[in-house]
């Protein structure tokens, strides 16, 4: 057996013998960020807490996260950065625990990090040192995890949660669900959370790929896929929400951080707006151009400002090419309106296997927003990803968890 704990597996309760387990104050189902950081809280309440994992290794998505340096928070994390059917339910756990109180544990145990771009925090080594830190913290507060525990059922009566599993059965006061969403199957990940809460009655909200790239078919992707590589910054509209960061294009379509951002919001048969040249009115540059240098390339001026490749893709797609004096105002307007405001009709995205999150979980109206229990289930708790919260790129999913996690350990 695979075990992280203070307590060795031989004091775990062992249903091999055929003996009823005694219960668990707290039992955590997935060690990942919201677990974890749920069993640390109970566990400092001197409360007798369980965290099981279907994985071999815990906290793999903190493992693989921000290319191996864990993003693992955003000073700028407020409810505004997540979305959710209910905006205001994530406000009390973001202002009970906020971006500071977590860096405050990082730099307890020395951990070293760096601010990149937007507010977002990064370890300067390796995201196994916030593995390593949690560990170390749920060590500290007597909590016991167990891996490789595959569960097969759940009961509840008597006011006691019965859990049947791979290592043997379990028993719990309150049980914890924080074993997060779809995305990213090869790490495990599954609908086990939302099975879970429609067992028990609760909504869920229907799941979609996150933070995820956008795909497109026919003579298009084609044609984008000849612009594999390409970046550039943009801003990305979808209704009301927009986004500037940086594009990229690839062999299927588009990603990068601003067509990830955006992902999350868009609806699939809808377009998407893109502005190349955020920082310019192009017809306006254009014309200024035609007026001071009439003898110049058309291409000449787009790549003064787009890389070459895409300056030629833009100049194939309108049909206008040339020296600017030759032409016309109209020309000029149709090159300008693809730069500033280019309509795209992605046909999909690339899934789960790609998103870095989940859209959509258990109904927030189902839960506690200060404690996360469920209204119908007394002692049954949702946190992090499972739950219908989902923030934007740049840590904030991170301090979701920490948030809500931390929030549950302290009242539950």
């Amino acid at each position: 057996m695979e075990t992280t704990s203070s307590s060795k597996p031989e004091s775990l309760p062992a249903a091999r013998s055929g003996v009823q387990p005694e219960p668990f104050d707290v039992l955590i189902i997935g060690a990942g960020a919201a677990g974890l950081m749920c069993a640390i809280e109970a566990g400092k309440r001197g409360l007798k807490v369980l965290v099981l994992d279907h994985a071999k290794k815990p906290a793999e998505k903190i493992r693989i996260s921000g290319g191996g340096r864990c993003n693992f928070t955003n000073i700028h994390a407020a409810p505004e950065n997540y979305i959710s059917q209910n905006p205001r339910f994530c406000v009390s756990a973001l202002r009970r625990y906020r971006p500071q109180d977590f860096i405050n544990l990082v730099d307890r145990y020395q951990i070293k990090w760096h601010e990149k771009t937007l507010g977002q925090l990064f370890c300067d080594n390796s995201s196994q040192d916030i593995i390593g830190m949690l560990f170390r913290e749920c060590e500290r507060a007597g909590v016991a995890i167990i891996t490789s525990s595959e569960i097969d059922e759940i009961s509840h009566k008597d006011e006691l949660f019965r859990l049947t599993t791979s290592r043997g059965p379990y028993a719990c006061r309150k049980l914890v669900v924080a074993c997060g969403g779809p995305s990213i199957p090869k790490m495990g990940a599954s609908n086990f959370g939302y099975r879970i809460a429609r067992q028990f009655g609760l909504k869920v909200i229907e799941p979609r790929p996150g933070l995820v790239p956008l795909t497109f078919s026919g003579p298009l992707k084609e044609k984008l896929a000849a612009l594999s590589g390409v970046s550039q910054e943009v801003e990305v509209r979808f209704g009301k929400v927009k986004f500037r960061e940086a594009l990229l294009f690839t062999h299927r379509g588009l990603s990068g951080p601003a067509i990830l951002q955006i992902s999350s919001y868009w609806r699939e048969g809808e377009p998407l707006r893109l502005n190349l040249l955020p920082d310019h009115d192009l017809f306006a540059l254009l014309k200024d151009a035609k007026e001071a240098t009439p003898k110049q390339e058309l291409i000449t001026v787009l790549t003064d400002h787009l890389p070459r490749r895409l300056a030629q893709f833009i100049v194939e797609e309108t049909g206008v090419d040339g020296r600017l004096a030759d032409l016309s105002h109209k020309k000029l307007q149709a090159v300008a309106a693809m730069v500033n405001d280019w309509q795209v009709l992605p046909n999909g995205t690339e899934g789960y296997r790609t998103a870095e999150v989940t859209v959509g979980g258990v109904d927030t109206d189902e839960l506690s927003s200060k404690t996360f229990e469920a209204k119908k289930v007394p002692g049954l708790y949702f946190i992090g990803e499972v739950v219908d919260v989902t923030g934007h790129l740049g840590g904030y999913n991170f301090q979701w968890a920490w948030a809500s996690g931390h929030a549950c350990g302290q009242l539950i």
